[in-house]
């Protein structure tokens, strides 16, 4: 199967349009979460998720917008509620099998869905490595990575909406990952402007 990945849109519409772009033919388009903005929440990059029929999980952004500190966000007149009601009912995980391939995509770790991040270079990729599947895809930090631990690849796609990482000069960036080729290709974009 091949995973069209985008993850930390933060109300970012250019971004993953761009990334649609670059991701090109795929079996499906997966969210890693955080397609909202802290107490922001983009109809148009919801809307698009749905309209393409993407595997979305929540992330800390989702979390922080649909806890009752957001009801003043969540009321906002912009804000279309029947696009906020199909965000609030994703799930915090997917886990998925293709072929005898087990995926498992969260936003940050499994254990501690909003709590950790695991940079490329954190120990805690070992537990990653741990887990019972075979591909672990998750976001948070920004940061891409492709690496194989204890035989489950782990893969970051970094950010299509607010590039942070430093090893591609902070480009946006989204990623295919082929999981029966167990193989994963980067996409680094520049930030388009409004």
């Amino acid at each position: 199967m091949r995973i069209g990945l985008v993850s930390d849109l933060h109300c970012n519409l250019n971004g993953l349009d761009d990334a649609l772009a670059l991701i090109g033919s795929v079996d499906e388009v997966w969210c890693a979460g955080d397609a909202c903005n802290q107490y922001r929440f983009s109809n148009e990059v919801a809307d698009r998720l749905r309209e393409i029929g993407a595997r979305y999980i929540l992330g800390n952004h989702e979390d922080l917008l649909l806890a009752p500190s957001g009801e003043r966000a969540q009321n906002n007149p912009s804000v279309d509620q029947d696009l906020l009601t199909w965000t609030r009912e994703r799930p915090h995980f997917v886990e998925a099998e293709d072929n005898g391939t087990r995926v498992l995509m969260f936003h940050s770790t499994p254990w501690a869905p909003y709590e950790e991040y695991i940079y490329p270079h954190s120990n805690e990729l070992q537990k990653l490595g741990e887990l019972d599947v075979d591909v672990a895809i998750y976001g948070h930090t920004h940061m891409q990575l492709a690496k194989e631990v204890g035989g489950t690849l782990i893969v970051n796609p970094g950010s299509a909406g607010l590039g942070q990482d430093p090893r591609n000069g902070k480009l946006l960036s989204c990623a295919v990952v082929d999981t029966d080729a167990r193989a994963v290709r980067f996409h680094d974009y520049a930030m388009r402007r409004a």
